[in-house]
């Protein structure tokens, strides 16, 4: 009874008892759900707060951890019998986070290898833990076509029980137990300690995730464990590797915008929870887990990021995937995405792709997000998993209009490969004849110079560049470029950094994290790491090794007029560490590549 009141007093000035005499459902056309107006009167809506019981303990208190939750659904949800699908959203920021003051992220200035210098505590998130309502997002879209909408607090972040955890398990298993309550699995109570029984009779037990960024990595967590009744999954700019995004390639690299964080500072940005937790937490999961298991002095690949890396449990899949990303997305870099959907095809899980020219975040047009969840969730047959798998928006295109495409990478595609010739102190050539010959060229490392401008360098002694000749013909990239780079290093170790550009450069007018209209793609790697991303080893001095590695994935037509070019360096002061001045790194263009995934290749041009 008490549960049942509750529900009653957030409902608003109408219970859900009168409100249910409507006999109403939702309606569908044109394979959409659509806008019900018997569902459109927020004044009618039932908002519920629970906390569901998960089936784990990360705080240590010898009690499973509840997560904070609430739920909005149509007053007909109520004493009228309507059982509706859930839209689903958890995040770990709904509470307040830290903040991104670089004082508080690693100091990137140092040699590497060396031991981090100390870095100063982020100062603690104010604790919010009295608040009913934990969000709104989505509930003004889904509410009035037919679906409740659910929100819940990741693990250790405002009224949810538990600790902060950076990937690890409770982050999938949360979710989870979330999905088990909507199907009748898992025990829900009215209060985070005893309380009443709530139930979620209202539910179809058909489940539905979405999100962006660290709300966009939560429903592919939770789609790894295979829960039944997630059916669909549309995450928009997920982190499907916790490695990949602090690390490339063996190489110690931050995130664009957020130099020098890492999960131990992720971790201090979202840690909201109780602060009776907190002290508890910090020493069991930032410092017993986190700060030894990131190992900030090799950046190897090792069972800390093996285990938030979901690549390693794709095979839980099973829930439709509708993955959406943008090509110039360098805080969580395009690969997080494409390479899950490159997986899941494979795997045979309906999925399909949505790849828009912006930054981070950016969903899908709302009629294809509507299309995806009434298909899964009301299972109208509207034949979108037959149709386009690939949607992308192109060069000057609107996100609203992407260009239905049977896959990606675009049909027709040719791999190409071009090899530089001398002179890449100034601009020396990239062709795609192999010539013997080509001699070794060095660059001294100097992270004092930024990308952008060691690309406008008429000549430079800190980055070798070779570009084609100018076009002729566009030519449209569409998938991974790959590289190989025989190199040799005068000290035991060194960052080594490429960009794909288009040359001659121009600013562009871009927003952050990306203004460089001429930039196309990047990528970067650790030399000691060549032969293992699990075991890197100190380089000899003066050896030559061949390092190869995979750029960002891209899709975008380089026009006539440019020149591809393919510059290579050290350090970039965007992404890597900063070691001192003046480590040379000396490269065999005989024995270096660029592959290049071209639509029809390179006919019509020279």
């Amino acid at each position: 009874a008490a549960a049942v009141s509750r529900v009653l007093i957030l409902a608003g000035t109408a219970t859900a008892g009168a409100a249910g005499a409507q006999q109403v459902g939702p309606i569908f056309r044109d394979g959409q759900a659509q806008v019900v107006p018997a569902f459109s009167d927020s004044t009618t809506w039932i908002r519920e707060e629970l906390w569901v019981e998960t089936s784990f303990d990360s705080d240590g208190d010898g009690r499973f951890d509840r997560v904070h939750v609430d739920v909005t659904r149509p007053a007909q949800t109520g004493g009228g019998g309507l059982r509706v699908p859930v839209i689903y959203e958890s995040s770990p920021y709904f509470s307040g986070t830290g903040s991104t003051a670089r004082e508080y992220f690693w100091d990137v200035r140092q040699e590497l290898g060396a031991p981090s210098p100390p870095r100063t505590p982020m100062p603690s998130i104010p604790y919010r833990g009295d608040h009913h309502r934990i969000s709104n997002s989505f509930v003004g879209t889904w509410v009035p076509r037919g679906f409740a909408v659910v929100h819940s607090e990741a693990p250790g972040t405002g009224a949810s029980q538990g600790c902060p955890t950076i990937g690890g398990d409770p982050e999938a298993l949360a979710p989870k137990a979330v999905i088990d309550w909507l199907n009748g699995r898992a025990r829900g109570f009215s209060e985070p300690e005893g309380g009443e029984p709530v139930s979620a009779a209202w539910s179809t037990g058909k489940v539905g995730m979405t999100g962006t960024s660290y709300n966009g990595t939560i429903p592919v967590a939770a789609a790894t464990t295979g829960v039944e009744g997630l059916e669909a999954i549309i995450p928009v700019s997920p982190n499907t590797s916790y490695y990949r995004y602090y690390r490339a390639n063996g190489l110690v690299r931050s995130p664009g915008g957020y130099l020098g964080e890492d999960t131990d500072v992720l971790y201090a940005f979202i840690d909201s929870g109780s602060p009776e937790r907190r002290a508890r937490c910090d020493r069991v999961v930032r410092d017993g887990e986190l700060v030894p298991g990131e190992d900030r002095r090799t950046g190897d690949y090792n069972a800390f990021w093996k285990g938030r890396d979901f690549m390693q449990r794709l095979d839980g899949i099973r829930a439709a995937t509708f993955l959406a990303h943008g090509l110039n997305d360098w805080n969580v870099m395009p690969e997080h995405s494409i390479r899950v959907y490159e997986a899941l095809r494979k795997r045979g899980v309906p999925s399909a792709l949505y790849l828009h020219r912006g930054g981070h975040g950016g969903p899908p047009p709302l009629e294809l997000m509507n299309r995806w969840f009434t298909r899964w969730l009301y299972g109208v047959e509207n034949g979108i998993e037959n149709g386009p798998r690939a949607w992308i928006v192109p060069d000057g295109g609107d996100r609203e209009h992407p260009v239905p495409e049977p896959d990606y990478p675009a049909a027709g595609v040719v791999a190409v490969t071009l090899h530089p010739t001398p002179g890449g102190v100034q601009t020396g050539g990239l062709t795609r004849e192999a010539a013997s010959g080509g001699g070794r060229e060095t660059l001294v490392d100097n992270f004092s110079f930024a990308g952008a401008a060691l690309a406008q360098a008429e000549w430079t002694e800190h980055r070798l560049l070779y570009a084609t000749p100018p076009l002729t013909a566009p030519v449209r990239i569409s998938g991974t470029p790959r590289v190989t780079i025989r190199m040799a290093s005068s000290k035991p170790a060194a960052n080594l950094s490429v960009w794909l550009v288009a040359l001659p450069w121009t600013e562009g007018t871009r927003r952050a994290p990306d203004p460089y209209e001429s930039l196309i793609t990047r990528g970067w790697a650790d030399p000691q790491n060549h032969a293992s991303l699990e075991h890197g080893e100190p380089l000899e001095p003066g050896r030559f090794y061949d390092v190869t590695f995979d750029l960002q994935p891209d899709d975008q037509t380089v026009p006539a007029g440019k020149s591809i070019g393919l510059m290579i360096f050290a350090s970039d002061r965007e992404f890597t560490l900063r070691p001192d001045p003046g480590t040379e790194v000396t490269v065999d263009l005989d024995g270096t590549r660029l592959t290049l995934p071209v639509v029809g290749g390179m006919a019509g041009n020279r």
